[in-house]
């Protein structure tokens, strides 16, 4: 009988209930890769994060993440939730290993009441996509303000811009149609509203119909708007997500000014962060 302890942590709002909850096992080393897939589906949040020993001496930690459907090697919002699940112990920068590398993290604040978390994250150049036309219908536009183009960052997220927040609200996508064209896709919509930015990510094809707040998308999505002419290298973005859901999120991306080693011709390094706070733990039976 294998129990395991775990807590879930609210990320990208410093209130509970709101936010994109993760859980965050403390010791994955008992569990296989399997028995944490049928977890994650279990629990049916947009991930899971399961903590390991670490293989890369520069890490404190190694992380698996698992949507209901797919492992990921990357996502924003599971990193920054065990960041702040292991701060609360072990105040300080936390050192996460990931399928893309080692992320620092930087937790500022309580984390047993709320935290602030930060990451630093190379997003590689714009990538093509293909299919425009089917994209457009399955999510019931008909045409994109920008030109819609897609940034691997862990899952590969496509952009479409729209013309105003009513029209992002209003969304009602085909999920199968979207599903379809997934292929461990997601598909970010849009609108700049002044010094705000308005979004919502739907990801079928990861079990995620739509996510309340998305960590890997949001430094793309900062990444898109400057290449665009639509934010300033440096600006801090607030990014609004969730609320059609019933979980607002606020996060909050820059693109930084600095040089650029390290990073992919015509990448950048961004930050991403938000606060969290955890809101449960327990243990859970997992055999």
């Amino acid at each position: 009988m294998i129990w395991s302890r775990y807590q879930i942590v609210d990320v990208f709002s410093s209130r509970p209930l709101q936010g994109n909850p993760v859980a965050v096992f403390a010791d994955g080393s008992p569990l296989s890769g399997e028995l944490m897939q049928r977890t994650a589906r279990e629990l049916n949040l947009s991930e899971t994060v399961f903590l390991l020993p670490a293989e890369d001496p520069s890490a404190d930690l190694r992380v698996r993440i698992f949507t209901p459907l797919a492992e990921l090697p990357f996502a924003g919002h599971p990193v920054l939730g065990a960041a702040v699940a292991v701060a609360a112990d072990r105040p300080g920068p936390v050192r996460l290993q990931t399928g893309i590398g080692v992320i620092a993290v930087r937790v500022r604040g309580q984390a047993g009441e709320s935290a602030y978390a930060e990451l630093e994250q190379v997003v590689a150049a714009a990538e093509p996509v293909a299919d425009q036309p089917a994209l457009l219908r399955a999510l019931g536009v008909e045409r994109s303000e920008l030109a819609v183009e897609a940034y691997r960052n862990g899952p590969l997220h496509a952009y479409v811009a729209l013309a105003d927040a009513e029209r992002v609200a209003a969304l009602r996508p085909d999920m199968a149609a979207l599903a379809r064209l997934g292929e461990g896709r997601g598909f970010s919509c849009f609108a700049r509203v002044g010094d705000r930015v308005k979004t919502r990510m739907f990801a079928p094809a990861l079990g995620v119909n739509e996510d309340p707040a998305t960590g890997s998308a949001a430094g793309p999505l900062a990444l898109h708007l400057v290449r665009h002419g639509w934010a300033r290298r440096g600006e801090r973005l607030e990014i609004e997500q969730g609320a059609e859901i019933g979980r607002p999120s606020r996060l909050h991306a820059s693109v930084l000014e600095r040089g650029a080693d390290g990073v992919p011709e015509g990448g950048a390094r961004v930050l991403v962060g938000g606060a969290a706070v955890i809101v449960a733990e327990g243990r859970y039976r997992l055999d």
